[in-house]
């Protein structure tokens, strides 16, 4: 008897929206979380396929002599140049969306979250069942990463937000919308979601 297919859930939000922190409230119901922006670091660092697709087109100088990822070479020659952006984002996430399809493949639940800074951005959202898009007004997204990584200037993140696009956008392609500008609670929509996505899954098939 073939396992039931598990539902694959997507969970995003622009800089400072607070999709890790609604994604770890997921992780306590338990939600198996895949962390995509924090897999692709390690397959960079670690997949040898990968890393050899990186130094051929970015050069030897993407990792250092030990083989460690040079990341600052990297975002010197990425971050200001949108063509690199695409060029990296072209290697990286086929290599990631793979690494996700073999954990969920592992994963005995009725639905798994992905998170991802750019799911919608990437079109990974075509890949997956539902998707939940974690918003919050610009100005305290701001506010809450410069309190977060206070190396970080108002213009750098600024520059990121310019990258990810405008939540009408994403909204309109989102299974769920979940606002994160404290005024209302959010617990009680998490649950709310989780409780809908668990109905979905136990009626989904493939």
């Amino acid at each position: 008897m073939s396992r039931k297919k598990t539902l694959l859930v997507g969970i995003t939000g622009g800089i400072g929206a607070g999709k890790s922190l609604i994604s770890r409230i997921f992780s306590l119901l338990g939600v198996p979380i895949y962390n995509a922006d924090n897999r692709a670091k390690w397959l960079m660092a670690h997949n040898a396929a990968l890393k050899k697709r990186i130094k051929a087109q970015f050069g030897e100088s993407a990792y250092t002599a030990t083989g460690e990822l040079n990341s600052s070479y990297l975002a010197e020659k990425v971050f200001a140049d949108p063509t690199q952006t695409e060029k990296i984002n072209q290697l990286v996430h086929p290599a990631v969306g793979q690494d996700f399809t073999d954990w969920a493949n592992r994963q005995v639940a009725d639905y798994v979250l992905k998170e991802a800074a750019l799911l919608f951005e990437t079109g990974t959202y075509r890949e997956l069942d539902v998707t939940v898009h974690v918003t919050a007004p610009q100005e305290m997204r701001i506010d809450r990463v410069m309190k977060r990584d206070r190396q970080r200037s108002r213009q750098q993140i600024l520059q990121i937000m310019e990258k990810q696009w405008g939540d009408a956008k994403k909204n309109s392609l989102a299974t769920y919308i979940l606002p994160n500008d404290e005024k209302e609670l959010v617990i009680p929509r998490v649950l709310e979601i989780h409780e809908e996505i668990s109905r979905r899954a136990a009626n989904f098939s493939e």
